[in-house]
């Protein structure tokens, strides 16, 4: 994947210090990833990067929505999401990334691309199921669940009528002794 010019980071001319860079992702970031899970997407991003005499140390921050299918229902719903990421920059002989929160850059490099952790912070930070809210409370309208809820009721009147008689002949002897 070539890097997305937006998210490289020039440290080289910053002073000594914290820093703050804030980027707006939509669908488009995505694309250069060639993930399509979400429909749409909204999610800003905060970086902190804080410039020491030997290393670099960098805050990540997002907060938005994503457009997700609910796995129970299929209906499309905007899905919050937010997370934190901490990763820390230090400078060897030659690249390596295979640490999640160290990542070693050659001597010389002047710039760090951010985009390969901003995407997973915001993959990472949607759950495995997502459920469509009106799921949980109830209020979820659809056409399948509308045509389940008419197909319902004859279920039930049929439940009735497949009782065995011999069990409708104990239910009087427990109401008979009642009385």
């Amino acid at each position: 994947m070539k890097n997305i010019k937006e998210y490289l980071i020039p440290f080289s001319g910053l002073k000594i210090g914290k820093h703050q860079f804030d980027y707006q992702i939509d669908n488009s970031f995505f694309k250069h990833f060639n993930y399509d899970e979400f429909d749409a997407a909204d999610i800003k991003v905060n970086i902190v990067l804080e410039k020491k005499s030997t290393m670099l140390e960098l805050a990540f921050k997002h907060k938005g929505e994503v457009r997700v299918p609910c796995d129970l229902t299929s209906e499309y719903f905007n899905l919050p999401v937010k997370g934190k990421l901490k990763l820390i920059v230090k400078f060897g002989e030659e690249f390596n990334d295979e640490n999640e929160e160290l990542l070693i850059l050659p001597h010389g490099e002047f710039q760090v691309d951010v985009s390969q952790y901003i995407y997973e912070m915001i993959v990472l930070s949607v759950p495995a199921k997502r459920v469509h809210p009106g799921v949980k409370d109830g209020t979820l309208q659809t056409d399948a669940l509308q045509k389940l809820e008419q197909l319902a009721p004859k279920e039930e009147k049929k439940e009735k009528e497949d009782i065995d008689p011999r069990w409708e002949n104990l239910k009087k002897l427990l109401t008979d002794k009642n009385k």
